[in-house]
């Protein structure tokens, strides 16, 4: 009797481990998922706004940023409509981003301040 327990025991381990030893199968990644244009996108929008708190960007400049950072995530959310981000859609994203980049670029360092946070662009200073 402890023998023929002991041998079922044996038997349904045997077949019982190699099940409970499968994995799961790994998620399938989504085909929409755009975790790089995303992080990007904070980025730049993290720069335009210390851009703001230091002075360097006026209202207007910033203003102007942002309509432009909205302009790439409304491409964004156009290339996901369909369920999938193709190749081509990335470097179209990845093109607009770089170009948005640019100008975030240039306006913080075109000279034009607003030190005081008033809302005005800065005279600049007076020549001795």
């Amino acid at each position: 009797m402890k023998r023929t327990s002991s041998l079922l025991v044996a038997v349904l381990a045997a077949f019982a481990l190699p099940v409970l030893a499968q994995t799961a199968p790994a998620p399938a990644k989504n085909p929409a998922a755009t975790p790089g244009v995303d992080q990007r996108q904070a980025n730049q929008q993290q720069r335009i706004d210390q851009g703001v708190a230091s002075g360097q960007l006026t209202g207007k400049e910033a203003a102007k940023l942002d309509k432009g950072q909205a302009q790439v995530e409304k491409k964004e959310a156009k290339a996901k409509a369909d369920g999938k981000v193709t190749p081509k859609e990335r470097e179209k994203l990845k093109q607009a981003q770089n170009k948005q980049s640019k100008k975030i670029k240039q306006e913080k360092h075109d000279h034009q301040h607003d030190l005081n946070h008033d809302g005005k662009k800065d005279a600049p200073a007076a020549k001795k």
